[in-house]
């Protein structure tokens, strides 16, 4: 066994592998670029190195640079986490050449399975089934729509070095086909210097489910049941579980001996996951091969008990696995939330900047830990004050749950979301709150299109929906209530001017436009300073909570129902305001007398300042271009300036005709959320 590894990543997966190495015995050595010198992975690690500037080009991924650190450091092995370097046939092969040992599948079962078409007909060879389609590169549009005619639409048109959605397009027309042709080519060559299309038929209604591999060097290979992850955003996955609630037992049966025959057709060692479209009969057809460890990984933890990191790093020290496919397990139902660093209600643009909160729910099942199950676990490489990059991809934590069966992990994941706490940053929770009450997706009705069905205009407030939005009202009351009472028995008040608890209150639901709602309730102390009997809207909610006035995550429970919730008190606007969140829903609301209320109702509302000739940042990020020129007639719709943060770029246009009075930040700044870009006349 090794005494010593680099990890050859960042974030979450870099924590992750250092777990099960620290559990292993086994010594690590952490890499970081310039941003992340504080990071949490390199304080976890053994020992760290700095390998360049902030870029991911300039630092992870310089293969050179990171096995010269290895030989430095004494490291007998580089784990490569996934992303960047994973599935870099080269540097595995110059790994080998340079005596450390990959930890993933030997290099020429990456080349086998790095690209797509060669793929494709190593997997017709492997009797592994195939989407109908032409696997060779196709040379011009004419023949993408003569190839198109004899598949049938719909088509999907595919370039063969592309992922993460870059060089995919869908075609029913013969129109849709030339131009999606023109437009994968385009991207393709742009995004991964290869420009090779080709064309399969396009699976209607699919799902995105995935076999999970572990192989040694001893010939043997094992499937490790299925992966849902078909609920996607633009072809990233946001929700995975395991198992399935869609495919039978037979069909699983069968995708797991296909998948096997194709790693052992390229003698695969090693974690790998084959992925398959599956269609709503359930005929299923070979997508690709992910040569590396995945991201949702820890859900086929949670039901087999397998720690695949660390049976990544005893096959690559020759070890054989000691079990067989009749001992793989299927134990409980498990889902993984991917935590995105990112605001749902602007488009998902990113949302970097520092974490003044960080508080994951608690915490029962650990990375590296298969003794400790049905609980919840977080993998995360970020901690609170830490700061998140715009140079690297914007996911900040994975939340996982496992639960006895399928609405148990639900219920679950839901307490966990309500409890994760982070400020500082926006996040994806109020979206993944929203997807996990959405009826079709409790039902296990969904498919790829599931995200683009029904949020297909993006997603705003009235897309949470919540069950009993009235609790979010009780709740504001007690929270206030509870206040009351500690500020009540303070000793040395004046007589006269104590405070006073009192009984009925009004909860002020404020709306950012002025409509706000106001909600009279009254409060009934059932005994103890933990407890009380809110009347909202002739409903009665018995909550009872020992956190604390202080605490961001509320605990307790509700008619006997346990809950979890966030409360703040304050806002930038004004300091009695509570900000409550609970499954999604926030709400900001002012609790006061009956008397303040009514004098609130005839207090003016001030409507926020028009912006409509301003052009504001929608998201932290770097300027890299500004297209205007002080004194230039600019037209609605015409490009303004362009922002890039976390591997993106977001072009601004003007919404309205106008004329450039002044041009507020330069080429190469850092922006801020609505900082201004531009003003026109």
């Amino acid at each position: 066994m090794f005494t010593k590894i680099l990890i050859a990543n960042r974030g979450e997966i870099a924590c992750r592998v250092i777990a099960t190495a620290k559990r292993m015995g086994i010594a690590t050595v952490a890499v970081y670029s310039d941003a992340d010198k504080n990071a949490r992975h390199v304080a976890l690690a053994d020992e760290a190195v700095r390998i360049g500037p902030a870029a991911s080009r300039d630092s992870y991924l310089l293969g050179d640079v990171i096995i010269s650190a290895a030989k430095q450091f004494g490291a007998q092995a580089i784990h490569p986490g996934y992303g960047f370097l994973s599935e870099n046939e080269n540097f595995a092969r110059v790994c080998e050449e340079n005596g450390i040992v990959f930890i993933g599948p030997k290099h020429e079962a990456i080349a086998s399975m790095g690209d797509k078409i060669a793929s494709k007909k190593l997997a017709a060879l492997a009797n592994v089934n195939t989407i109908p389609g032409v696997n060779e590169a196709i040379e011009t549009a004419d023949k993408a729509v003569e190839i198109a005619n004899s598949i049938g639409y719909p088509v999907m048109i595919k370039a063969s070095a592309g992922g993460g959605g870059k060089g995919l397009r869908v075609a029913y027309s013969d129109k849709e086909a030339s131009e999606g042709f023109a437009s994968c080519r385009n991207e393709a060559r742009n995004s991964f210097g290869d420009d090779r299309v080709f064309i399969e038929k396009f699976v209607e209604e699919p799902r995105h489910i995935e076999i999970q591999l572990l192989g040694d060097a001893h010939g043997n290979v094992l499937f490790l049941n299925e992966r849902e992850c078909s609920i996607q955003r633009r072809h990233q996955k946001v929700i995975e579980e395991a198992p399935s609630p869609f495919i039978s037992d037979e069909t699983r049966q069968a995708m797991g001996e296909q998948a096997v025959a194709l790693a052992k057709a390229v003698k695969y060692q090693s974690a790998g996951t084959v992925e398959f479209v599956v269609g709503k009969d359930q005929s299923f057809y070979f997508l690709e091969m992910n040569t590396r460890l995945q991201v949702e990984h820890p859900v086929t933890e949670c039901i087999t008990g397998i720690d695949l990191v660390e049976w990544m790093i005893r096959v690559a020290a020759g070890e054989k696995l000691p079990f067989t496919q009749s001992d793989i397990r299927r134990d409980g139902w498990a889902i993984e939330c991917r935590i995105n660093a990112e605001d749902p209600f602007r488009n998902f643009l990113p949302s970097t900047g520092r974490l003044t909160r960080f508080q994951a729910p608690p915490v029962t099942m650990f990375q590296a830990d298969t003794d400790h199950l049905y609980g919840v676990r977080v993998d995360t490489g970020v901690q609170e004050g830490g700061e998140i990059p715009m140079h690297y991809d914007s996911m900040i934590a994975k939340l996982i749950v496992h639960g006895r069966d399928r609405n148990d992990a639900i219920a679950k994941m839901r307490n966990a979301l309500n409890a994760f706490v982070i400020r500082g940053i926006n996040s994806n929770i109020p979206f993944q709150s929203a997807l996990l009450a959405h009826p079709d997706f409790v039902a296990g009705q969904f498919n790829t299109g599931f995200i683009a069905e029904h949020f297909g205009k993006g997603f705003d407030t009235d897309d949470v929906s919540h069950s009993d939005a009235d609790f979010l009202i009780a709740l504001a009351a007690f929270v206030r209530r509870k206040s009351r009472e500690r500020a009540a028995s303070l000793s040395g008040q004046l007589p006269g001017y104590d405070v006073k608890v009192g009984q009925t209150y009004t909860v002020i639901s404020l709306d950012a436009v002025g409509n706000h709602g106001y909600t009279q309730v009254e409060v009934d102390d059932v005994g103890g300073r933990s407890t009380a009997v809110i009347k909202v809207n002739d409903k009665n909610y018995a909550i009872e909570s020992h956190s604390r006035l202080n605490d961001i995550a509320i605990e307790g429970t509700v008619n006997g129902q346990y809950f979890v919730a966030q409360v703040e008190r304050g806002s930038l606007k004004n300091p009695l305001v509570l900000q409550i969140q609970h499954h999604g829903l926030r709400v900001e609301a002012l609790v006061i007398s009956p008397r303040m209320a009514d004098l609130y109702r005839l207090m003016p509302f001030k409507p926020p300042a028009d912006m409509s000739r301003f052009v504001l940042s929608p998201m932290p990020g770097l300027l890299v271009e500004v297209a205007v020129s002080l004194g230039q007639k600019v037209q609605a719709g015409e490009r303004v300036a362009v922002i890039e943060a976390m591997k993106m770029e977001n072009v601004l246009f003007a919404s309205q005709d106008g004329v450039v009075k002044s041009i507020e930040a330069s080429k190469g700044d850092s922006l801020s959320v609505d900082q201004v870009i531009v003003e026109f006349v």
